[in-house]
C-alpha cells in the first residue's frame, strides 16, 4: 500500500501545531521543510474539514489543531486525506474461475480477500492506537530540543 506524501507533510505539521501553541500560516509550515505551500494548504483543508485541525482567519491566523494531540490519532489523519475505503478490494475473480459461481460474492470467503482484510485491520488499529502526542513523545525522546526549535522557527 503506499500512501500520498501529503500524508506525511500532514502528520509532521500536525506535530509542529501541537508544539506551537498559536496558529500557524500555511507558509510558514511549508517554509520549515521546503515544501510547496499551495499543495501543502490543499492537506491541511483536508484535515480542517475532517475536525483534526481549526483554520484560524485574520492576520495572526493559519492553522491550529482542532482537539488536543492525545484525541487525534494517526489514522484520523491517514483517513482524512486519503480517504476511508479500503486499501484491498476484492472483485471476486474466483467467480469466473473454474469451479467458480459467478452468483457468489468472493469477498467474504476468498482466502486472499479475507487475509487482506485481517492485514488491513492490523494496519488501522496501530494507526488508531498511536495518536499525534505519542508520535510529540516520541520525538522528544530521540530529540529532546525539537519541540523549542520548531517553536522559534514558526516565531522567527
Amino acid at each position: 500500500m503506499r500512501m500520498g506524501r501529503g500524508v506525511e507533510w500532514a502528520l509532521h505539521c500536525c506535530v509542529n501545531l501541537a508544539w506551537a501553541g498559536a496558529p500557524v500560516s500555511t507558509a510558514r509550515l511549508a517554509g520549515l521543510y521546503d515544501l510547496p505551500p499551495a499543495y501543502l494548504n490543499k492537506q491541511l483543508q483536508a484535515l480542517v474539514r475532517a475536525g483534526v485541525l481549526a483554520s484560524v482567519p485574520g492576520p495572526r491566523g493559519g492553522f491550529a489543531l482542532d482537539r488536543d494531540p492525545a484525541r487525534v490519532s494517526l489514522l484520523d489523519v491517514v483517513v482524512a486525506l486519503e480517504g476511508p475505503e479500503d486499501a484491498f478490494r476484492c472483485t471476486s475473480i474466483l467467480a469466473a474461475g473454474p469451479g467458480g459461481d459467478p452468483g457468489t460474492d468472493y469477498a467474504d470467503t476468498c482466502a486472499i480477500s479475507m487475509s487482506m482484510r485481517r492485514a488491513e485491520l492490523a494496519w488501522r488499529r496501530e494507526l488508531a492506537s498511536r495518536s499525534l502526542a505519542d508520535v510529540a513523545a516520541d520525538v522528544l525522546r530521540h530529540t529532546p530540543g525539537a519541540a523549542d526549535r520548531v517553536r522559534t522557527a514558526l516565531t522567527t
